[in-house]
């Protein structure tokens, strides 16, 4: 159900190196008072495909839980939802301008997790 960029994505995200992982939670928190919010609420995939999203990046972090939360406390609990939330922005892209997509995808950006294009949305969609 999930397209093989988002997929990508996920696979990229969640072996990033608990160095990377770090900054992309309080980023996340940062960029919501930069239009994040809103953001997020054109963003948002079905019911199934945000299971199918959830179900990868746990899956994908869970053998790393230990990895992750040695180098910070609570980094295990803290990183799906920063990969969550730039996942579902790669997945529903077409639904969102330039700006809502940089802010959603930016904790991400130069981690070298490759982030897709924008796919414009058209004016008044």
């Amino acid at each position: 159900m999930l397209d093989a960029v988002t997929e990508r994505f996920v696979a990229g995200a969640t072996a990033l190196s608990p160095e990377a992982l770090t900054l992309a939670p309080d980023q996340v928190v940062d960029l919501r008072a930069e239009g994040g919010k809103e953001a997020s609420r054109a963003a948002v995939p079905s019911a199934a495909e945000n299971s199918e999203l959830d179900h990868g990046i746990r899956t994908a972090l869970l053998p790393r839980a230990a990895e992750l939360d040695a180098h910070l406390t609570g980094l295990h609990s803290d990183d799906p939802a920063a990969i969550g939330i730039a996942a579902r922005a790669i997945l529903k892209r077409g639904n969102l301008t330039a700006g809502q997509f940089g802010v959603l995808t930016e904790p991400f950006a130069g981690s070298g997790v490759e982030l897709p294009q924008h796919s414009a949305r058209e004016p008044g969609a």
